[in-house]
């Protein structure tokens, strides 16, 4: 079997999952073995791509990875129960139990909002600093890929980072679990991606907590779907002149995130997150609801289906529809290695805040309004290859090569 190596500048990066435990978790560790040692293709995985060869990336096999959770399942026993369900081929799921032991080994308590503030943000950052300290890691990327939050109510401690911390000292409950993950990150030194609607580190005061630490941060809202169609053929409508009168979305979810989006109000977060690059793609608000209906039995996998109303030269009605149906696990997972991989890079390059350029990824991204697929991978590549070094020679950064 052949290791996947390209090159690359960094050294060893930590993964470190808020929601460890998880299927989104378990399947990206399962993947990044099988693709490691050519159990598996690297299909899924942009940072694999040609475009991105010589960006400086870490290559998979230099990835250690752990977490938090607050479930008690082991990732092998996670692997089993998505390999029954046809997530995981049985084969891999076998083959890789070494490194899902590995990684079991290295996770802890998580924090779903039960303990004082600045006791969790302690004992989380001690966690990923211990973490990086053992494995004598370069880096450690968080990711948050935990159950989806209600929207959290704004308050005026989350615009100033003074305020902020005075308020976490006292022992105000003033952050949702997942901006005390991102808090606790960014005291660790930790870089943070948000592949959740969760309010996460999009608040003032962390992002100024993160760029006084010279970190940067992605989110929000892993786009592995719907959005992911919505984003590529919106543009095209507009593009075309032909003007969309309504588009309407029904979402059939299983698993542990319909069950989670069988909440009105945790749905709230997803459905807003996914509406709002509509009007932003077509120029205007449309008509049109989207929907989430759980459906236990779908497992991890999901539908969607679409219908969108639109009028052509003469104000001829017509219609497009279409139906995606895909396995929720498989599609996030290439992603999440993405972004940890391109997220470290980015801090090795020096980079701090919101990282815009990773907006191709998410469906509400951080720092920018344009939701265009094309643009934003164009943004991706340009990106890539100014800042990180795509397109220089191998282990050269771009004034080196000229």
């Amino acid at each position: 079997m052949t290791d996947r190596r390209g090159d690359r500048r960094g050294g060893r990066t930590g993964v470190w999952f808020a929601g460890a435990r998880g299927s989104v978790a378990t399947t990206a560790v399962a993947g990044a073995a099988a693709v490691r040692t050519g159990l598996a293709g690297a299909a899924g995985l942009v940072a694999e791509t040609g475009d991105f060869r010589g960006a400086g990336l870490p290559a998979l096999s230099d990835l250690v990875f752990g977490g938090h959770d607050v479930v008690q399942t082991p990732l092998v026993k996670r692997a089993e129960q998505l390999a029954s369900a046809g997530v995981l081929p049985a084969a891999v799921a076998a083959a890789v139990r070494p490194d899902l032991l590995a990684a079991d080994a290295e996770i802890r308590d998580g924090h779903d909002g039960g303990e004082p503030p600045s006791a969790a943000a302690e004992r989380l950052a001690a966690d990923m600093t211990a973490f990086r300290d053992r494995h004598g890691l370069d880096r450690v990327v968080v990711v948050n890929v935990s159950s989806t939050e209600p929207p959290a109510p704004r308050r005026p401690e989350h615009q100033d980072l003074d305020a902020l911390e005075r308020a976490i000292a006292a022992g105000d409950e003033v952050l949702p679990p997942s901006s005390t993950y991102a808090y606790a990150a960014f005291r660790a030194g930790c870089p943070f991606v948000d592949f959740t609607p969760s309010t996460g580190p999009r608040l003032p005061a962390l992002d100024a907590l993160a760029r006084s630490r010279g970190l940067p941060y992605a989110g929000s809202d892993g786009k592995t779907g719907e959005t992911l169609l919505r984003s590529a053929l919106a543009p095209m409508f507009a593009a075309r002149a032909l003007r969309v009168l309504a588009w309407s979305g029904t979402n059939l979810l299983g698993g542990g995130d319909g069950a989670t989006l069988a909440d009105p109000a945790a749905a709230a977060s997803k459905t807003a997150s996914k509406q709002r690059g509509l009007a932003q793609l077509l120029g205007r608000p449309v008509d049109g609801e989207l929907h989430i209906d759980y459906v236990p039995d779908l497992g991890d996998w999901k539908t969607s289906w679409d219908h969108v109303l639109f009028e052509g030269f003469l104000g001829t009605r017509m219609t497009l529809q279409f139906t995606w149906e895909g396995c929720d696990s498989a599609l996030a997972a290439p992603l999440v290695l993405d972004l940890a991989r391109f997220t470290a890079r980015a801090h090795e390059a020096g980079e701090a805040g919101a990282l815009v350029p990773l907006a191709f990824f998410f469906k509400d991204p951080a720092g920018t309004t344009d939701h265009r697929l094309d643009a934003q991978y164009t943004a991706l590549r340009e990106w890539a290859a100014r800042r990180l070094g795509a397109g220089a020679g191998a282990g050269e950064r771009p004034e080196e090569s000229a």
